[in-house]
């Protein structure tokens, strides 16, 4: 859409495109920024390794959410080229 995407804060990232993005994606978004640093770090959480906190459950909810965040982008891409 002609702009240069930086960073990897994915609500920010939907709040900085120029078009109308739905509430419910962008705190979808900040639902995926939140797993951004904790899974990454041994020492992010008072106890137990990451791999303690994070399970099937947060993982089907963070792709369920990313997928439809990418469908919804792809979406606008393929309406603005068809413009």
């Amino acid at each position: 859409m002609g702009q240069e995407a930086w960073g990897h804060v994915v609500a920010r990232l939907l709040l900085e495109l120029p078009i109308f993005v739905p509430e419910h994606l962008v705190e979808k978004g900040k639902v995926l920024d939140g797993h951004y640093i904790p899974p990454r770090y041994p020492n992010s959480f008072p106890e137990g390794a990451p791999f303690e906190h994070f399970g099937f459950l947060q993982a089907k909810e963070a792709v369920g959410y990313a997928r439809e965040i990418l469908e919804f982008v792809r979406a606008q891409m393929a309406e603005e080229r068809r413009s």
